[in-house]
């Protein structure tokens, strides 16, 4: 054992007592079989990482009062309740910017689905968030217990961009759904689009490949119709912020793939946050990008954020499919965005009907 740390055994009673998170779900179905042979490592040697799980004491109750559970019932939290939670980066411009500490030192729950980092910055709207204090990071007999070493899939390594005339015959239609920033109205969109496909008699494959870990919207998915639902999370990843790009664009391949796995005719994948989001701003300038999506659905909350964005994109070579999102519930807003870009501006539910989702499809 390294100097300045410390291992003790935890009883299977005690971390079957923990409330689990929805990025932790994986290891709890690990504890309900078997809960035994673990132990918690702390100290101020510890430098816990981004994937790492960590058991944690709620100290006291701020912004996020539940838990989201592993089967995504949110768990009413109380102070000096002991709770199973990943460590993790956080990227939200409506609620938190979170980092993962160098130590043990107290942390927050910056995420309801689970994720434990010290905030650097908050919304104006946001209550302080909730405090926790890390008991240890949970071992094993292979060490610390991470999320990526419990998820059910697997990044692949080497990813290079392959032009459109060399992609495999038959490969399902990849549309991505972008964003103005969060709360643009992505997450409905997708699930509106899954819907109308769907209703055309398409069997649709869906993926959220960026963003913070959470049930809600792999869920709004499946209740759409989608017959497959990935996110990042099955890859092992409580959130991508500050994910380096090798390791983004890797996991845009991983998800497409495992998603054309199912042998869906669409695909339809979620890119959370705005187009000038760090990792997203690289990834959509990357080759790879246009050579894994055929098309985009571009949410936004304004004529500006629509014209802007469609404008980005399409400067970058990506084919804009349409506009749609939090704007379409103003017809003021739909008029001032057909009047200044130069593709379908349609409202999100409207995507649920069969011709008008369809119409976004490849011609």
């Amino acid at each position: 054992m390294r100097p300045g740390t410390v291992s003790e055994q935890v009883p299977a009673v005690r971390l079957r007592r923990a409330k689990k998170a929805y990025t932790t779900r994986f290891l709890a179905e690990r504890l309900d079989a078997d809960a035994e042979g673990y132990r918690l490592l702390a100290g101020e040697a510890v430098r816990p990482a981004a994937g790492d799980v960590v058991l944690a004491r709620v100290v006291q109750l701020g912004q996020h009062r539940r838990l989201e559970g592993p089967g995504s019932r949110r768990q009413v939290l109380f102070a000096g309740d002991e709770i199973l939670v990943s460590y993790g980066h956080r990227y939200a411009p409506d609620q938190f910017e979170a980092e993962v500490p160098e130590d043990l030192r107290p942390v927050h729950l910056v995420a309801a689905g689970g994720l434990a980092g010290v905030v650097t910055g908050q919304h104006a709207r946001m209550d302080d968030a909730t405090v926790l204090e890390p008991v240890g990071l949970l071992t094993d007999d292979r060490g610390v217990v991470t999320l990526g070493r419990l998820a059910p899939e697997r990044l692949r390594g080497d990813v290079p961009a392959v032009p459109r005339g060399q992609l495999p015959a038959g490969r399902p239609t990849v549309i991505a759904v972008l964003g103005t920033s969060m709360n643009s109205g992505k997450s409905t969109a997708l699930a509106c689009l899954v819907r109308g496909l769907a209703s055309a008699g398409l069997t649709v494959a869906a993926g959220k490949a960026t963003g913070t870990g959470a049930g809600g919207d792999p869920r709004l998915f499946a209740d759409a119709g989608a017959s497959t639902v990935l996110d990042f999370t099955d890859f092992g990843l409580p959130s991508t912020f500050r994910l380096d790009h090798g390791r983004v664009r890797s996991l845009l391949v991983s998800l497409v793939d495992a998603l054309t796995a199912a042998g869906p005719d669409v695909i339809v994948v979620e890119i959370a946050d705005g187009v000038y989001q760090a990792e997203t701003a690289r990834l959509l300038a990357d080759p790879l990008f246009r050579s894994v999506v055929d098309r985009v659905v571009f949410a936004a909350g304004d004529a500006l954020g629509a014209t802007s964005g469609v404008h980005l994109l399409e400067t970058a070579g990506i084919d804009v499919a349409a506009v749609s999102g939090v704007l379409t519930s103003s017809p003021l807003a739909v008029r001032e965005a057909t009047e200044a870009v130069t593709v379908p501006v349609l409202p999100t539910y409207g995507l649920v009907e069969a011709e008008s989702a369809t119409s976004l499809l490849p011609r």
